[in-house]
């Protein structure tokens, strides 16, 4: 009988804990002010980026200022889908993953093909960097841009057209 007690005891405690740490919460959520429907403008798709194939046009390196060019895009894709999960090609290869626009643009590389593509590849380098993006989306041109934790290496990429259908 002690025993039951108990437990209903630290059961109660631990609800009432949770319930505090609810409000607690709720009460540090940011309240932003509605704005009048005349004066706004459309709100931006968060998935603008979906259901494209991006072509990887470049890397620029801000430390150094020194930029590469990629000499066939179409060879490094990606393709964002409305689901969370990704898949594209790296030169000979091909990868999949998923990502996330949730404090901040995280990609997650999952199952990638290991072919050998040349010397003259960029396919390591480009699954490196796309492991490391923090930051991105359109970048108003039209085209899509992924940066690495503080910036230091910014990702162009093409609109390729509209993704096949999986």
């Amino acid at each position: 009988m002690k025993l039951n007690t108990h437990r209903h005891a630290r059961s109660l405690i631990l609800s009432a804990s949770l319930g505090m740490l609810v409000l607690v919460l709720a009460a540090c959520a940011p309240i932003s002010a509605p704005t009048p429907a005349s004066t706004s403008a459309p709100a931006a798709a968060s998935n603008t980026i979906v259901d494209i194939s991006w072509q990887w046009q470049s890397v620029t390196n801000r430390t150094d200022q020194t930029t590469t060019t990629v000499p066939n895009p179409e060879d490094y894709t990606i393709i964002f889908r409305a689901d969370g999960t990704l898949s594209g090609t790296a030169d000979c290869n091909a990868y999949g993953g998923t990502y996330t626009q949730e404090n901040g643009f995280i990609i997650t590389l999952g199952p990638t093909t290991m072919a050998y593509c040349g010397e003259a590849s960029l396919d390591q380098q480009y699954l490196q960097l796309l492991s490391e993006v923090v930051a991105g989306g359109p970048d108003g041109a039209g085209g899509l841009a992924l940066e690495n934790a503080g910036g230091e290496k910014r990702m162009s990429f093409l609109n390729g057209g509209a993704a096949p259908i999986p």
